[in-house]
């Protein structure tokens, strides 16, 4: 209960921070879509919404292969 309770103090504490990124990113991305249009900023996206991902497919690729050939084998379909 305790751990909660630290937790949501220090997520009303840095509550102002973590929006102040989503203000910054927009103002990024309106500036540059009236520049030059929103490929840079798309591209960027991209680029920090994989690597998480990819991160999560190394350390996890045993349970994921494993639970793939569970589901195959439930579902009765076999590949060849």
């Amino acid at each position: 209960m305790k751990y909660r309770l630290y937790l949501l103090i220090l997520f009303v504490f840095f509550m102002h921070d973590l929006f102040s990124q989503c203000t910054m990113c927009k103002a990024v991305a309106e500036e540059e879509v009236e520049e030059e249009g929103a490929s840079g900023i798309n591209a960027g996206i991209l680029y920090i919404m994989l690597i998480p991902y990819i991160i999560l497919f190394i350390v996890f690729r045993k349970k994921i292969v494993g639970f793939l050939k569970d589901l195959r084998k439930a579902t009765g379909s076999s590949r060849t």
